[in-house]
């Protein structure tokens, strides 16, 4: 299949993309992955957007951090991956994907005033038995040219009806590579309050129909909204912000949704080569697993 990159001055707009996802579309899951690379040549500055995110996600404040939060990159490369998931020739729809994991490596901490670019691009993954798995990686690079940031987000388009399971997770229960935590040095409760995905989606612009209201999740098999997996990744790594190294790999398994609103806890715990940590909800259940180690 050739290859069709694209380069943007200004990040792609995302009504439109989001207007290509509600059309009637035929999609082939057989079909191969579109081999393109989206690249945006510079990232805005948006001081207020910067400062509602670090609020929304529990940062600290970028004034005084004089540095981007970990996750922060991820809203560069979004208009680019909705541009790409809405392709005619993208061969999965992107409404019901459901958002199995995460990685982020920070190869230095990102300033506030320097400037940047990204690449996104779609990769196939693992194979999955509930459907067809694939990646969205991103890299940000610096003004010279050096990768500083990437991230592979890691999503399952299902086959079939959907069974409400999905969303921000495909499985109700801890997987081989999510260890229990020993002796959690540090636990705390998450009021999340039925508004969030709501308030997420207007900072992150990822208004999937799941995270905003009772009514627009219901027909994808959710009762309640969800919490967007990246916003629990944010959360994750802004309780554990102090304890970070400067560069640093952070995996994130979603295993379940944290439906809204809802009280999860999050625990974290030294491990052999980093930090491990949880999300569990009151019922016990895992919802979130994941490990930072260096990169």
């Amino acid at each position: 299949m050739p290859t069709t990159d694209l380069t943007h001055l200004n990040p792609p707009g995302l009504l439109p993309s989001y207007a290509r996802a509600l059309l009637p579309r035929r999609r082939n899951p057989e079909r191969p992955l579109p081999v393109r690379t989206l690249r945006l040549t510079s990232v805005p500055r948006e001081p207020e957007r910067l400062r509602e995110y670090a609020r929304v996600c529990g940062f600290p404040a970028p004034a005084t951090a004089g540095r981007l939060p970990a996750t922060y990159p991820h809203l560069f490369a979004f208009p680019l991956a909705m541009r790409l998931l809405t392709a005619s020739d993208f061969p999965h729809p992107p409404l019901g994907l459901v958002h199995l994991a995460n990685e982020i490596t920070q190869l230095r901490p990102l300033t506030v005033d320097e400037r940047l670019s990204v690449a996104v691009r779609a990769k196939p993954g693992a194979p999955h038995p509930k459907g067809t798995a694939f990646d969205i990686s991103a890299t940000v690079s610096d003004e010279a040219g050096g990768e500083v940031w990437r991230s592979t987000s890691t999503y399952l388009h299902r086959h079939g009806r959907a069974d409400g399971t999905g969303g921000t997770g495909g499985e109700a229960r801890p997987g081989s590579s999510d260890p229990e935590l020993k002796a959690p040095l540090r636990e705390e409760s998450w009021p999340l309050a039925a508004d969030l995905g709501r308030r997420y989606a207007r900072v992150s612009g990822d208004r999937n129909p799941i995270h905003l209201h009772p009514l627009t999740a219901r027909p994808f098999g959710f009762r309640r909204p969800i919490a967007h997996g990246m916003w629990s990744t944010a959360r994750a790594l802004a309780t554990l912000d102090e304890a970070l190294p400067e560069a640093f790999t952070a995996r994130v398994r979603f295993r379940a949704p944290a439906p809204l609103p809802s009280r999860p806890t999050f625990r974290a715990a030294a491990s052999d080569d980093g930090q491990a940590f949880q999300l569990v909800g009151g019922n016990g259940r895992l919802l979130l697993a994941g490990e930072i180690t260096p990169p």
